[in-house]
């Protein structure tokens, strides 16, 4: 990967670059940001006045830079950095430094000093004459005092502000202008102790603004300025605290006018209620004392605490007189705040003294803020109406300002989710990403709960970890089947310790993923599976029809047998995610023991929705070997085909027919024939390519498929599937076309939408019996648009698009060619369709080749042809790219070294000796009826030409008089050039 730096000098990783002009065209590239900059703006970009043959120095260019840039690729290899692009180039580089200068703006202390130390020098320092630099320059230039000034208020915040005034006055002398960095400078002077030099930073402001910019000080400096004045506590290092204004208001609220106030601050380990404590307490400005209920700890341990911060101390031990004691001495501090921390924990002579306080009459002003985990169980506290503070998680917005100063890199929403908005479960979660990349269990949050579960019983334990296995979400009535006991009492024992919280009448939910992570994990491997099967077997009894979380507790069981098959093929069927659905099908098929006609075929689906065609091929015939085998099992019952190109099935209507030893025998098996029927039909994949992918398979599914299709004589929706499936399969042959129509029949008088896009997708492979057909192409591509927007058969309305940029490029009209070329490229980012460009980088290629862009066209194959390796589509995969070259460049380019495939025959007659070139072409067969027959036909007319042959003429004028007015372009990879032109020599 290379390496490119603009913040100074032009850099490319080791690479060696040319002079000022190249290394503009490299800039340029860089400012456009992976965007395609067509060639003619890299020309008016580069010269003012352009000289002639600008284009080709720029091309020049574009091949020095790529040589340097990728030193090791292979020749006649496009590359992958400096690509091509229609009519223009892009850089998809992926590491520069002006891109990771920003990507750490965002970040922490130590992220934005890695920000700065990116900078060598100014920006794009060697293009600042250059108008498209500008902007670039100026906006990265702004960015890097912004970076300086977001330092400058971290460095504030972690208390280091003698650094800040160093900095920033540098930083100001340079740009006096800059009215945040003189608020910041202010506030670092002051915090230094120095607060006169902190108003003359101001008054220093003031004259600076007035004399750059003629303007006053704004609203934030002015109100620094009154702040300093007021020495207002504002201006104080904060406790970090966030999204917690609506609690910090409500302690406000508490703060007595005379006597006592009380505030009971309530909420879950690690949710805020000790930073909130600190916070409002520095705030408040009074005195403040802190105490901490412990365990096991001394009687009234807490209040000895207290009055000893307070310079006093208790010398009585009559529980009167010590009660007594303890509200003068803190009455005489007045006024005063105290804190109790943990007040779940106080021991009762603690409460005692507190609740000493509610019937006291007190003199100054005391406020007493309590924080526990539960509500606290005291009468006297109840009587005097504290303020009641619940502390529930932040919201996602707080979370992902608590961890952004931690890392950058996570998403701050997987975070909230994780932690319930606990702010110490999302630091811990954080902090972990940070250092391992993962938002697993942090161990300090494991440890946590690890203690606090100690202080349960070892029975409610037990419970907590059997419900830990039905997930986060706990069904009393599951759990107290898979327990074999009453689970009540433990549970209660579990909500009053927040482990968990009550939903509805027997339903609970821990109270947080880790919570129920960290007890999960923290069983054997062996009892989870144990436990996991005794919930399925619960299930099956208390709720059989949830087949998606029976197969969730078989799969966890590793179980075996009918019912964990049933639930695991069930859940496959159900849910909407094909990734999902190859692993269900895989551990019903593993459950089985075996391989079952159902399963495969589910398989199979799944596969090819996912887009591993080679495999569901594999399966497919594995399924009809089973199905014709005659101890094959009926399939499941199934409902989805699935495509090439999509992402979510396609519902097909499948049409039950009788099932007797009679019509299995008449199919010639002796097996099921709707299950050999439904194995042949399942594989619903549109095509656009009329060479077959595996010859082989496609043989063996038609001949099941004709051996099959007799057992259904009447027209049902299983006869139109076998019919289009052997169109399909014996696709480039014009043999079955019959067929194709037949199944058209069929689904339109069923008014079945996916049926008929998939016999439409048959017969469209049948109509190249002869050239000159784009028109009834072009018409099964408009109905295939029609039918399938209007009911959301998203790959066979991709396949339309598809079609009519093939057929409208046969009949030179790119204009709509190109309209469809983009809404199928939109269907495709909008639906995840990786294989639709492969056939859209072609076309873009086929359109320069006839504007006469030789130099682009040739780049711009050779660029297609290394995407269409490795698809899948084995049918594309060899022999076009020489073929398109040959288009371009004519027979002089043609090499029968090179991989011709199945062509070599044809462009032999080119290149041989004429007398071996006459009779090799003499030889030639009619060739399949598909989508290369035209091109064929210019081939054979280039021979007969070559080699002066009137026969070889007349039979290439019989092949492509019928398209006269038609360009040889119906591929819509590449072009020929016009029908006409051959006809005319």
């Amino acid at each position: 990967m290379v390496t490119f730096g603009v913040l100074g000098p032009l850099t490319a990783g080791s690479a060696r670059l040319g002079g000022p002009k190249q290394r503009a065209v490299l800039a340029r590239l860089l400012v456009a940001r992976r965007r395609v900059v067509p060639v003619d703006v890299l020309v008016a970009d580069l010269w003012e006045d352009p000289p002639s043959g600008a284009l080709g120095t720029v091309q020049t260019f574009v091949g020095a830079l790529r040589k340097a840039l990728e030193p090791d690729r292979p020749p006649r290899t496009p590359s992958s950095l400096l690509v091509t692009s229609g009519a223009g180039y892009a850089l998809l580089a992926s590491d520069v430094d002006a891109w990771r200068f920003e990507s750490l703006l965002g970040g922490d202390l130590s992220a934005l000093d890695s920000a700065l130390a990116l900078w060598r020098g100014p920006a794009y320092v060697e293009f600042a004459d250059f108008h498209w630099a500008r902007a670039e320059i100026s906006r990265l230039s702004e960015l890097r005092l912004l970076a300086g000034e977001r330092r400058a208020s971290a460095l504030l915040d972690l208390g280091r502000s003698a650094e800040v005034v160093a900095d920033l006055r540098a930083h100001l002398a340079d740009h006096p202008w800059r009215e945040k960095a003189w608020s910041l400078l202010a506030l670092a002077l002051y915090r230094e102790g120095r607060q006169g030099d902190a108003l003359e930073a101001v008054r220093e402001a003031r004259r600076a603004l007035a004399e750059n910019l003629g303007v006053d000080p704004g609203p934030e400096l002015r109100a620094v300025e009154a702040d300093i004045l007021a020495q207002s506590p504002r201006l104080a290092l904060p406790s970090p605290l966030v999204g917690r204004s609506a609690e910090l208001a409500a302690l406000f609220s508490a703060v007595p006018a005379a006597g006592l106030g009380l505030a009971l601050v309530t909420g879950e380990a690690g949710v805020g209620k000790t930073a909130l404590a600190e916070a409002f307490a520095t705030r408040l400005g009074w005195t403040a004392v802190w105490a901490r209920c412990p365990e096991d700890a001394p009687v009234a341990w807490p209040w000895q605490q207290v009055v000893e911060s307070l310079g006093s101390g208790l010398e009585s031990t009559d529980r009167f007189h010590l009660r007594r004691s303890v509200v003068a001495a803190v009455e005489a501090a007045s006024p005063v705040l105290v804190v109790l921390d943990d007040l779940h924990q106080a021991d009762e002579e603690t409460l005692a003294v507190l609740a000493a306080f509610t019937t006291a009459r007190l003199a100054g002003r005391v406020l007493i803020v309590a924080t526990s985990r539960v509500t606290v169980p005291l009468e006297a506290l109840a009587r005097a109406e504290p303020t009641r503070v619940p502390l529930r998680g932040l919201d996602s917005d707080s979370v992902a300002e608590l961890v952004r100063p931690i890392t950058s890199a996570v998403d701050p929403q997987s975070i909230h989710e994780r932690s319930g908005g606990n702010p110490f479960y999302a630091k811990e979660l954080a902090r972990l990403f940070a250092a391992e990349g993962t938002l697993g269990v942090p161990a300090g949050v494991r440890e946590v709960i690890r203690h606090r579960l100690a202080a349960l019983p070892a029975t409610s334990v037990t419970v907590l970890r059997q419900a830990s296995v039905l997930g986060r979400d706990i069904d009393v009535d599951l759990l107290s089947a898979v327990a074999g006991s009453d689970v009540l009492d433990a549970l209660d024992l579990a909500l009053e310790a927040g482990f968990v919280a009550e939903q509805a009448p027997g339903r609970a939910r821990f109270t947080h993923v880790l919570v129920r992570d960290t007890i999960y994990e923290d069983v054997s491997l062996t009892r989870r599976a144990r436990w996991h099967a005794d919930v399925a077997a619960a299930l099956e009894s208390l709720r059989p029809d949830e087949v998606s979380l029976l197969a969730h507790h078989y799969l966890e069981a590793g179980a075996r047998g009918d019912a964990a098959v049933r639930a695991l093929a069930g859940a496959a069927e159900a849910t909407r995610s094909p990734r999902e659905a190859v692993g269900l099908w895989r551990a019903a098929i593993t459950a089985a023991g075996e391989d079952r006609v159902g399963l495969l075929t589910g398989l199979g689906r799944a596969l090819a929705v996912s887009g591993d065609l080679e495999a569901a091929r594999e399966q497919r015939s594995a399924a009809l070997r089973l199905a014709t085998a005659p101890t094959s099992t009926a399939p499941t019952s199934t409902a989805p085909t699935t495509a090439a190109l999509a992402t979510t099935p396609t519902t097909v209507a499948t049409t039950p027919a009788a099932t007797t030893h009679s019509t299995a025998a008449a199919t010639g098996f002796a097996a099921d024939p709707s299950a050999v029927a439904e194995v042949i039909g399942s594989f619903d994949v549109p095509g656009i390519w009329t060479t077959n992918d595996d010859p082989a398979h496609s043989a063996e599914l038609v001949a099941a498929a004709l051996r099959t299709l007799p057992a259904f004589p009447d027209p049902t929706a299983t006869r139109a599937r076998l019919l289009a499936t052997i169109a399909m399969e014996e696709r480039g042959t014009g043999a079955r076309l019959p067929e194709a129509i037949e199944a058209e029949a069929i689904a339109r008088d069923l008014g079945d939408p996916a049926l008929l896009a998939f016999a439409l997708n048959a017969r469209f492979m049948h109509t190249f019996h002869r050239a000159g057909l784009a028109p009834e192409r072009a018409a099964i591509g408009r109905e295939l648009v029609a039918i399938s927007a209007a009911h959301h058969l998203v790959t066979h309305e991709v396949l339309g698009h598809l079609i009519l940029v093939q057929a409208n490029a046969a009949l030179a009209d790119f204009e709509t060619a190109d309209d469809h070329a983009r809404q199928a490229d939109e269907l495709a980012a909008r639906h995840d369709l990786p294989l639709v460009g492969v056939f859209t980088e072609w076309y873009a290629a086929l359109k320069l080749a006839a504007a006469g862009d030789k130099v682009k066209a040739d780049k711009a194959y050779r660029a297609a042809a290394g995407r269409t390796g490795g698809t899948g589509m084995w049918g594309m995969e060899r022999g076009l790219l020489p073929l398109a070259l040959l288009s371009l460049h004519g027979p002089s380019v043609v090499d029968l070294d090179d991989d011709w495939g199945p062509h070599r025959e044809w462009v032999a007659p080119l290149v041989l000796p004429p007398d071996e070139a006459l009779v090799a072409a003499r030889a030639l067969p009619d060739g399949p009826a598909d989508l290369l027959a035209e091109v064929r036909g210019c081939l054979l007319h280039l021979a007969a030409v070559r080699l002066g042959d009137d026969g070889l003429v007349e039979r290439a004028r019989r092949v492509l008089a019928p398209a006269s007015g038609e360009l040889v372009a119906g591929t819509g990879l590449f072009t020929f050039g016009a029908v006409a032109d051959y006809l005319g020599r």
